[in-house]
């Protein structure tokens, strides 16, 4: 074509004459080349289309090379041997096929070398790559001539594993990973040409196992061999220079990584580190020292150290002189009069500089309409009133220590009229009317038909049931009642609206008419005091109020008393209004976020993470425990004192009416404005109905139950709830019994009698009454009532083995023993199996080993604890039910969402019994406390759901609870446990270290110390072993140790139980209650708590340790029972012997012992013990002895004289 391309040009230009002519193809011949176009030119350099493989052959076979090639004119096959061509004439073994093919038969010893195919046409030529014709002798298997071998390597450089192999014919080698997988594809890996892997710039990735594979058509073998990347230690966290101040603990970081992983260690100087237990290197390679010195001062190096090579870093440490707080103006005693404002100055320094708190009489002081204390550490008192007079203390904080200093307020009160005693006696009658108007409304409202809304269902569910506890509560609501409208009609004289947040109560009543206030509407006769006196019941036995536990404190822990405070309550006013109940248009305090707000916006969750560990039993059990310590007497109306307006409907705050308010764009309410909420009843005799000193005490709320652990929720608060559950009708000692489930013979929970009730709100679902139970709480959800019906029933399992053991016991002293028995498993369960995974190791530590009863130590429950501590279980609970059958899985019914367990036993007797349940509750696991998945939806959306209503938010009502209660705000309880006090949100890192989450808190609070505690103590990170945050562990800590050691009856106390009995007790556990009381549940872990799968993780019952009962009978005379050993002392009871009568039967013969019997052999104590029994026998039976014999004297000197007066007359009969 060029040539036709430059004959056209030649002709254009004239200059040069020249022409050509075709002489091939045929077609083409004799034509001008000039005149030939593009397309009539077809012409096509050769292209290889199939090229030749390498063979390998034996002597005398046939051989094929195969190459074939394209191309226009034709390409010629030429066959090139050892880059000689091939003259196919001057052999005849030699042919080349039609197709290009090169066949060599007979093969030679001089056929072998490198063949090449070369196709070639006019256009040009191509070449396919050598192959190679080998020669081979008898077919061998491959064999390795060198092994791979391990080989280290360091990062950045570069390494052959060697792989030499032979065989017939040559094996192929392939390297692979090995697992199997092919070697990267990347170019830092090759193969060479002896078989070897080649890696080039070895990272740490390239370290691991490599095979190679050899193959031939005999067969393959493989070997493997480890490439170990090494690399020198480099730091990946140095530690830095630090300033600590002396006595404060300091971390010097340093972490370091290489491979090896190097070995950390550390230097101070040049040498070794001190031989002191205040220095230690944690796994993490960080040198802590605890309470450093002075002279701990220096230069410390961090070596990183391996195999390879080492590397040190180095940082200083100086230690400061600490300083301790030291008052520059200590507080001193003051003297004021009632209604006046004071101020108390107390400043410190120190370094770091502390902080100032105060507290009066040993409770801590916080914030308030009552109290500030300002940024200097001076405390403002508003308002002084009788009740303010006292010891204060101001303690200056900080980490080089403590100080403090206590001054003495006196408060004198002047006798002068004040300006609410005109309006005492109209205030009076107005408030007895309407606080009974709106009691009665409400109890018609409530139990003269079924609840139809949630609101209803709630105020049904913790209105109380005795009259004592609804007189108790109505005369404190009848008190505050009348001061408040004594306050209203002052203020309209007044012609001033204090919107009852800065008005002084103090001024309002002069302590006369408190006084008449008190007794008129009844609070003064409802005032208990305990008879402790038949001392020879209360040493053996608990009441059923809890009274007479403690013998100096007789109500301390009884039921139906204010909660305990840790610091002291947290008012808007000081004394009663909730924070953020009304803020003055001045206040320089940001307003509260509205609690369903705080709900939706950070405790809410949809989604839930199982726990590895625990299963949903240790939620359960918790609400069950909870359910023996606390329950706060709620509002006794519905209706606000006020007109009688249901609280349900007006949404406004007029006593007792406190609702939640629905804030704006709530993702599910739409139609309502609230949703219902009544405060606390005051207990009397506190708030506003404190009569002690006549003066006004700050609002406190009232324990309906016992705070012992004690099992009431089994046997009631009250001798008269313990009465109704009690079966009466014969002396086993038994509580009531319902109906018998058929296929196991033990009976349900007996039917609770009277008005309607929460579970027959709908006929069509809930035709069964709700059980009858120790709590009325016992209907709550399906999962606790199966707990009540385990622990009712193994009363009276104990109860019957005890009348078997001593049939010549009476009712009253077989059910005072089962009690005892019965509240000491809950003991010892919730101490020894629970707490410990609740707290982990780390809190139990704190909590401190049991050193015995402490007559010091106030059981009562903490309003912290009752209010906001113990609800962290809320975030425990699963949003269903698990329903298990036999092999644990799903029963017929399937599982339950937690909605529809609400106050539904009739699903107990028609959906299988209690086993299921308690399947569930132990065969699955628990939700994980995970401060991003707080309450799940159950709860917060759909408590108490009904149709067409507002279903309630328990996490909405765990902080409107928490406001109402005066629960200071999370702050003042992080100085109270040692944290530091936050004074900006990223002060929380530490505890909260969710950004996320203390971004949310900011954007709901606006500053730290309006922060409510509940939603901070669900928030905080977990301590690693634990379930719970710093500040939620050291408030569960505190109350757990003094349900423990403020009660006299508490399990361990020496003389509670023998050491015999006691050994006994501490077999028991919740696996062996399941065990006894479930219809047929065999089998079960024997943690009930840890997770385990079924069957591998679970054991029959039979493996499970019971608790022997034989060690609670009584030998008598002629028992011969092995280990009966105290049968002397049983010839002095009578049959039905006082000594384990009730109070009423005056047991005068205690003093005989307790006959008991012990194991065999006896340990120390045990014959320490029986030596002390048999003295007090023998010394009883001296003191009779004795009395006997001069009985025997007197009757002695009366026949004496008697016998001598007769010989007299006998004489004289003779004279006669």
């Amino acid at each position: 074509m060029w040539l036709a391309e430059l004959l056209r040009k030649y002709t254009i230009q004239g200059n040069t004459q020249a022409a050509a002519t075709c002489e091939s193809p045929p077609e083409l011949l004799g034509r001008s080349v000039i005149t030939l176009t593009t397309r009539e030119f077809n012409c096509e350099s050769p292209r290889i289309t199939t090229e030749p493989q390498d063979v390998d052959v034996t002597l005398g076979n046939t051989v094929y090379f195969i190459c074939r090639a394209e191309g226009n004119p034709k390409p010629k096959i030429i066959w090139l041997h050892n880059n000689n061509e091939i003259d196919m004439r001057d052999d005849g073994r030699l042919n080349l096929l039609q197709d290009g093919t090169l066949m060599i038969q007979d093969t030679k010893e001089s056929d072998k070398g490198i063949y090449q195919c070369l196709a070639k046409n006019i256009v040009g030529e191509a070449k396919t790559p050598e192959v190679a014709l080998r020669y081979f002798g008898i077919p061998s298997k491959p064999t390795f001539v060198i092994h791979p071998q391990n080989t280290e390597v360091l990062v950045g450089e570069s390494v052959t594993l060697e792989c030499g192999v032979s065989g017939q014919p040559p094996p192929r080698v392939v390297w692979m990973l090995s697992s199997g997988s092919p070697l990267p594809q990347n170019p830092r890996f090759n193969i060479t040409s002896s078989g070897g892997l080649y890696i080039q710039n070895v990272t740490l990735s390239d370290e691991g196992k490599y095979s190679c594979k050899a193959t031939n058509t005999e067969g393959s073998i493989t070997a493997t061999a480890n490439i170990i990347v090494q690399d020198t230690p480099r730091f990946l966290i140095a530690p830095t220079d630090q300033t600590v101040t002396e006595g404060q603990n300091v971390d010097l970081p340093c972490s370091a990584d290489g491979h090896p992983r190097p070995v950390i260690s550390w230097t101070k100087e040049g040498g070794p580190l001190p031989n002191s237990w205040r220095y230690s290197v944690l796994s993490t390679g960080t040198l802590q020292m605890v309470q450093v010195s002075l002279h701990d001062q220096g230069h410390y190096e961090c070596h990183a150290i391996n195999a390879v090579g080492a590397q040190r870093f180095s940082a200083s440490l100086k230690v400061t002189p600490r300083v301790m707080p030291v008052f520059l103006h200590p507080p001193q005693d003051t003297v004021a009069e009632v209604g006046q404002d004071i101020e108390i100055p107390c400043t410190a320094q120190g370094d770091p500089q502390p902080t100032i708190t105060w507290a009066k009489d040993r409770i801590q002081i916080t914030e308030s309409g009552k109290f500030h204390i300002s940024q200097e550490g001076t405390l403002s008192i508003r308002d002084l009133g009788l009740a303010d007079q006292g010891q204060y203390e101001c303690v200056a904080r900080s980490s080089s220590g403590l100080t403090a200093s206590a001054m003495l307020l006196t408060i004198i009160a002047t006798n002068i009229r004040r300006s609410g005693d005109t309006f005492v006696a109209t205030s009076i009658q107005e408030a007895i009317s309407s606080v009974d108007f709106a009691i009665n409304s409400t109890r018609t409202e409530l139990f003269s038909k079924r609840p139809k809304t949630p609101n209803e269902l709630l105020a049904l569910f913790r209105y109380p049931r005795d009259s004592y506890t609804i007189e108790t509560a109505r005369a404190g609501e009848i008190f505050e009642r009348t001061l408040q409208l004594i306050q209203d009609h002052v203020q309209q004289g007044l012609f001033v609206d204090m919107n009852g947040t800065g008005y002084r109560y103090n001024d309002l009543v002069s302590p006369h008419y408190l006084n008449m206030i008190a007794n008129l509407s009844g609070c003064s006769a409802h005032r208990r005091t305990p008879n402790c006196s038949d001392i020879c019941f209360h040493k053996k036995y608990r009441t059923h109020d809890g009274s007479c536990n403690n013998f100096q404190h007789p109500m301390w822990g009884a039921s139906l008393t204010a909660f305990q405070r840790l610091l002291k309550p947290a008012y808007q006013n000081g004394f009663n209004l909730p924070r953020g109940f009304s803020l003055a248009e001045d206040s320089r305090d940001l307003p509260l976020p509205l609690p369903r707000l705080v709900s939706t916006a950070l405790i809410g969750t949809e989604t839930i993470t199982p726990d590895d560990h625990f299963t949903h039993m240790l939620m359960q059990w918790g609400q069950f425990l909870d359910h023996d310590l606390d329950q706060t007497v709620a509002a006794i109306s519905m209706a606000r004192f006020s007109d009688g307006a249901s609280c349900s409907q007006v949404c406004t705050n007029d006593p007792p009416c406190f609702s939640i308010m629905i804030p704006k764009n709530d993702p599910r309410v739409r139609r309502g404005r609230c949703m219902f909420f009544v405060r606390s009843s005051p207990v009397c005799g506190s708030g506003m109905t404190s009569l002690l000193l006549n003066s006004v005490y700050p609002r406190e709320q009232i324990n309906h139950l016992t705070s012992f652990i004690d099992a009431s929720n089994v046997y009631g608060s009250t001798e008269q709830e313990s009465l109704e559950l009690r079966n009466l009708s014969n002396q086993n000692g038994f509580l009531k019994s319902g109906q018998v489930v058929p296929s196991s013979g033990k009976p349900l929970l007996p039917f609770a009698t009277g008005p309607p009730t929460e579970c027959m709100r709908d006929e069509s679902e809930s035709p069964v009454p709700c059980f009858l139970a120790g709590d009325h709480r016992a209907n709550e959800q399906l999962g606790l009532t199966s707990m009540h019906t385990l622990w009712f029933r193994e009363h009276n399992r104990v109860a019957a083995e005890l009348q078997s053991l001593n049939p010549h016991w009476d009712g009253d002293t077989i059910y005072h023993e089962a009690r005892k028995i019965v509240g000491a498993l809950m003991q010892h369960i919730t101490y020894s199996h629970w707490l410990p995974k609740i707290l982990g190791e780390a809190g139990m530590k704190v909590m401190g080993d049991y050193k015995g009863y402490e007559p010091t130590t106030n059981a009562g429950i903490l309003n912290v604890f009752a209010t906001a501590a113990f609800r962290f279980g809320h975030t425990l609970i699963h949003p269903q039910l698990y329903r298990l059958n036999e092999t644990f899985e799903p029963i017929r019914q399937g599982h339950i969402p937690l909605h529809k367990a609400f106050f539904s036993p009739f699903r107990i007797i028609q959906e299988g019994g209690i086993d299921p349940l308690l399947r569930g509750l132990f065969g699955v696991p628990g939700k994980m406390r995970v401060p991003s998945e707080l309450l799940n939806m159950e709860l917060t959306e759909k408590l108490f759901s009904m149709v067409h209503s507002v279903s309630l938010d328990l996490a909405a009502i765990n902080i409107q609870r928490g406001r109402d209660h005066g629960i200071p705000p999370y702050n003042d309880f992080r100085v109270f446990c040692n944290l530091t006090s936050a004074q900006e949100f990223d002060d929380l890192r530490n505890e909260i270290k969710n950004l996320e989450i203390r971004e949310k808190l900011r954007s709901l609070y606006g500053i730290t110390k309006n922060i409510d505690l509940f939603p901070a103590l669900m928030v905080e990170d977990l301590i690693p072993g634990t379930r719970v945050g710093p500040t939620l562990m050291c408030l569960l800590v505190t109350q757990f140790r003094r349900l423990r050691d403020g009660d006299r009856f508490w399990y361990e106390n020496p003389g509670v139980f023998t050491s015999a009995q006691l050994t006994q007790i501490k077999q028991g556990s919740l696996a062996r209650i399941i065990c006894d009381n479930s219809d047929h549940i065999q089998q079960l872990q024997r943690d009930v708590f840890q997770v385990a799968s079924y069957p591998q993780g679970m054991v029959d019952c039979s493996e499970i340790p019971q608790v022997d009962l034989r060690l609670w009978k009584d030998c008598c005379e002629d028992c011969n029972t092995r280990g009966q050993l105290r049968a002397l002392s049983q010839q002095f009871r009578s049959k039905r012997t006082s000594n384990f009568s009730y109070p009423e039967e005056n047991p005068s013969k205690a003093t005989l012992g307790e006959p008991r019997v012990e194991e065999s052999p006896l340990n120390p104590e045990d014959l320490r013990s029986l030596v002390k029994e048999l003295e007090q026998i023998i010394f009883s039976l001296r003191k009779q002895v004795n009395g006997l014999e001069g009985q025997l004297r007197r009757h002695q000197r009366i026949l004496a004289n008697k016998y001598g007066q007769h010989q007299e007359n006998g004489a004289k009969e003779k004279k006669r």
